[in-house]
């Protein structure tokens, strides 16, 4: 019997592909089943089991809760179907894949650092790099159990170049096949793309880019986007990248780079603590969702958001903007990860 999924209460079906989750099969399927981070953490993809078998992939995932496990609820993205199942799940039209996700093989071609513990990790598929600006993919790094989510920093192009800009993880198993493992020339299995924190063209308001960490690939992929599309010739767009340490501070050479730069990007480096090593950080400090409040002030709701970056770094922003400032949720853009 073929694994198939049924979703209730749309009718809607999907068969799943040896290897994949609940939620890929869906997504492969071009089916809007709700999701964010799709590693098992924040817990969008939860669903009830009605009928049949399911294998769990990580039992002890934190998207769900001890009333989630009570409840008979599953995480899709921690889920494979055993034959036939049932499910229940709310599908919606937001969640539909602008492109459906694929799997590739990709060979790595090299790497450039950016700071001391961030560097940008360059892979190429035979088939084009498809994707939106600000999602996402999985490696399926040899030696792990599970693959990786790790944001585009560049375009989509035909010459089926994937960039990743990755931070050292200290104990990583992840980072550290990257980072000390990993030779060039080696083939690891991309799958992708993901994510609904893509760059929206369909609107005049300024931009206002946040990053924190790793988190800066997604944005300046939007950046990039942005200034190619000609967005940048009549709207302005800011750039706030938040860092612990002077040392940390990146991504603003990347910028000057763009067309209209000089006259369209803000860049506004944050670090939280401004001294390493004796030398004392001129520019702002603090945290980066307070530098978004003092640049931009009271009107808000006048821009168009994206960010990415740590969980206490994306929370802080989602109560600044929603519940502070009332910026209208559609002005929202980003995925969580943890």
């Amino acid at each position: 019997m073929a694994d198939r999924i049924h979703f209730s209460p749309s009718g809607r079906s999907a068969d799943q592909s040896p290897g994949d989750t609940v939620l890929r099969a869906a997504l492969r399927a071009g089916l809007g089943f709700p999701y964010e981070c799709n590693s098992g953490g924040c817990g969008t993809c939860r669903f009830d089991l009605i009928e049949g078998e399911i294998r769990e992939t990580w039992a002890e995932a934190p998207g769900l809760t001890v009333r989630d496990r009570s409840r008979n609820r599953h995480l899709a993205c921690q889920s494979t179907a055993i034959g036939e199942i049932k499910i229940k799940v709310r599908l919606g039209d937001e969640y539909v894949p602008p492109i459906v996700p694929y799997r590739h093989l990709a060979q790595f071609v090299g790497r450039v650092p950016i700071t001391h513990d961030l560097h940008e990790f360059r892979f190429v598929t035979a088939q084009p790099a498809g994707f939106l600006p600000g999602q996402f993919a999985s490696l399926n790094l040899p030696g792990l159990n599970s693959p990786r989510a790790y944001s585009m920093s560049n375009l989509p192009n035909e010459q089926g170049e994937w960039h990743f800009q990755v931070r050292r993880v200290p104990g990583g198993q992840g980072t550290t096949r990257l980072f000390d493992q990993l030779a060039v020339g080696e083939a690891v299995e991309l799958d992708g793309p993901f994510g609904l924190a893509w760059l929206r063209q369909d609107n005049a308001r300024d931009i206002v880019c946040v990053a924190g960490g790793s988190g800066l690939a997604p944005m300046l992929s939007i950046a990039r986007a942005a200034a190619k599309a000609g967005m940048l010739a009549t709207r302005q767009l800011h750039f706030f990248y938040g860092a612990r340490t002077p040392r940390d501070v990146c991504g603003e050479s990347y910028l000057r780079e763009l067309p209209n730069a000089a006259n369209a990007i803000h860049y506004h480096g944050v670090v939280s603590n401004g001294e390493l090593d004796g030398e004392l950080w001129q520019g702002e400090t603090g945290l980066v969702h307070e530098a978004v409040e003092k640049n931009l002030g009271d009107g808000l709701a006048g821009f168009e958001f994206y960010f990415a970056g740590p969980p206490p770094m994306t929370n802080a922003l989602q109560e600044l903007l929603m519940v502070k400032h009332r910026v209208p949720y559609q002005q929202i853009h980003f995925d969580r990860f943890f």
